[in-house]
């Protein structure tokens, strides 16, 4: 066991690595950042990636004609067909979002054991590759969630703002698609609203007696009965499993032998069952930000609730070394006391009948907890309420939850609580969450046990969990995650990596951004394995431990003029919820 810069961290099987020099970057965090291709390339060049390095490349698909499709018992009658065409300009979902991209849906099976009884419609999108003539075949994305909507991503990987070269992107055809139950694919879930929303600022989320722990139950058992109530017959089939195997359905849908595949967060999740189930039918597989395939789903909230507290914590240290600016306090101890102050304020007198002590914690603990790229704004709206009380700045935060936040809600508590068993007595969940919270472990704590309490209650069948891990079949897999992560902690990069032994493990050496490549809060390192990956199918040398390292950017320095953050980058971050 090595230990990782920061004491209390423990990394396992680490190799003690310097980060490679000139590799750094500066992460593109918004549309207006580009990474160029010459900074690429010179990365790309001094990361070790040879044609010895990794497997050789693989001879690249042929482009599918207009006509197309797999044959035999995957016969175009058997596995659907997708007909392409413009996406709309006002979708009932995304709005104009898919503007220059086409739109298809695919019909596949509700359940595989009966492919010729009921059927769910997946909406999908396409940015089809512009350099034929080497043409690489398809990618898959996922955003993560789960319950994360995915057709407007190949936008995302066709603009090289993003760090992906559109000498690499052009490739490829680019598919979106929205996962069973997600907004444009039918039938799209929402369970009751009033759990997530209930018109007016939420009760605590941190209960100070048994009675409001048990109001807090009573809400999450409503929820899961509602949402049986409504998708009696649907809600047990959906499930990561299923989700895989519509991907293959697509895959087949689309003339391919193998499919690319790129997911953040949940979507590693997705990637690692997919490539257990499909080892065969996955070509170039990329993991950023990866769940831990040992401690999926109750263990993974009680791994967060520790690496998101750290994560705040620092945070807290931040504001204190620009005390001057934020006047919260001159060291650790003293903002955080003041950030809890502001949450008990928020609590007396939610602002505007709206945002009290829960809302403050989606704010910034599922916020800052998970990013540091938002750390100069929410530092700013926090100290404007504590030290001014001007709350203008958290309204701006502030925004009722919507159908497609309602969806994601639905959809993220109808997967976690089918993939895998959990806990029925609520005294197992008020042992481990209490006492996270008793032992000072409490930014997230509370908050992370209501938004998944229902799967206590939940109305279908739970697990067995899908088995991950592959021998020698998978050709190839580029695994990434930064060291303080706090949503998917880097020790299950780690097991994923020892699981899949063809797979590449780069770190992000004192990185905490949630998704480091390809996002809003990219690392150009990142990028540049990711790039030469797609190009070429090169990775990095295997090495005991990880096989890579990029050193993270520094934090946000607010002095400088042009310190800012964009709204639409936090939005825009992948996220395991």
């Amino acid at each position: 066991m090595i230990k990782s810069p920061d004491p209390g961290v423990v990394i396992a099987n680490i190799s003690p690595e310097k980060p490679q020099a000139g590799l750094t970057g500066e992460p593109a965090r918004d549309e207006g950042v580009s990474v160029r291709r010459l900074v690429l390339i010179t990365a790309a060049v001094s990361l070790g990636l040879t044609g010895t390095a990794a497997a050789a490349p693989r001879s690249a698909p042929a482009a599918p004609s207009a006509s197309s499709a797999p044959s035999g018992a995957e016969s175009a009658a058997a596995v659907g067909r997708i007909a392409w065409a413009p996406c709309p300009d006002g979708d009932k979902w995304q709005g104009s979002a898919l503007k220059g991209l086409e739109c298809g849906t695919l019909q596949v099976p509700l359940d595989y054991r009966k492919p010729n009884g009921k059927k769910l419609k997946l909406a999908l999108t396409r940015s089809k590759a512009t350099d034929t003539a080497h043409y690489q075949g398809i990618v898959l994305l996922n955003r993560g969630g789960p319950g994360g909507a995915g057709r407007d991503l190949p936008l995302r990987f066709t603009n090289p703002a993003r760090g992906l070269p559109r000498e690499v992107s052009a490739k490829y055809d680019w598919i979106g698609f929205d996962p069973r139950g997600v907004q444009a694919s039918e039938p799209s879930l929402i369970c009751d609203p009033s759990y997530q929303w209930p018109g007016h600022a939420r009760a605590d989320f941190v209960p100070r007696d048994k009675a409001e722990e048990n109001a807090w139950l009573r809400k999450a058992k409503k929820f899961a009965t509602d949402c049986g109530r409504r998708y009696k017959g649907v809600l047990q089939h959906i499930k990561t499993e299923n989700v895989a195997r519509d991907m293959d359905a697509i895959r087949k849908a689309l003339g391919q032998r193998k499919t690319s595949y790129f997911g953040y967060s949940y979507g590693t999740f997705l990637g690692q069952v997919y490539a257990s189930m499909f080892p065969t039918h996955v070509r170039r597989i990329v993991l950023d930000s990866v769940v831990n395939p040992a401690r999926f789903w109750y263990g993974t909230q009680l791994d967060q609730n520790v690496a998101v507290d750290k994560n705040m914590k620092r945070f807290f240290a931040w504001m204190a070394k620009y005390d001057s600016l934020y006047h919260l306090g001159k060291n650790a101890k003293a903002v955080e006391r003041k950030y809890y102050q502001g949450r008990a304020k928020a609590k007396r007198t939610p602002i505007n009948g709206q945002i009290g002590p829960s809302e403050w914690d989606d704010f910034f603990a599922n916020s800052d907890g998970y990013r540091n790229y938002t750390w100069i704004d929410h530092a700013k709206a926090i100290s404007d309420y504590v030290v001014k009380n001007d709350p203008a700045a958290l309204l701006k935060l502030w925004a009722p939850l919507d159908d497609a936040g309602q969806n994601f809600f639905s959809v993220y508590s109808a997967v976690q609580c089918r993939d895998a068993a959990w806990p029925k007595n609520w005294k197992t969940w008020h042992r481990d969450f209490a006492g996270q919270q008793k032992r000072g472990i409490r930014a997230f704590t509370w908050y992370n046990a209501w938004f998944n309490a229902q799967c206590a209650f939940w109305p279908t069948q739970q697990g067995p969990k899908p088995k991950i891990g592959v021998g020698k079949k998978l050709d190839s897999m580029l695994l990434l995650g930064a060291t303080y992560d706090g949503a998917t902690p880097f020790p299950g990069a780690v097991e994923a990596h020892r699981r899949f032994p063809t797979s590449r493990l780069l770190h992000e050496v004192g990185g905490m951004n949630h998704g480091i490549s390809i996002s809003p809060n990219a690392d150009a390192c990142a990028n540049a394995y990711v790039a030469r990956y797609f190009d070429t199918g090169a990775l990095p040398k295997s090495r005991k431990g990880v096989d890579a390292t990029c050193k993270a950017s520094p934090l946000p320095d607010p002095t400088k003029a042009t310190a800012t953050t964009s709204a639409s980058a936090a939005w825009d971050t992948p996220a395991l919820r």
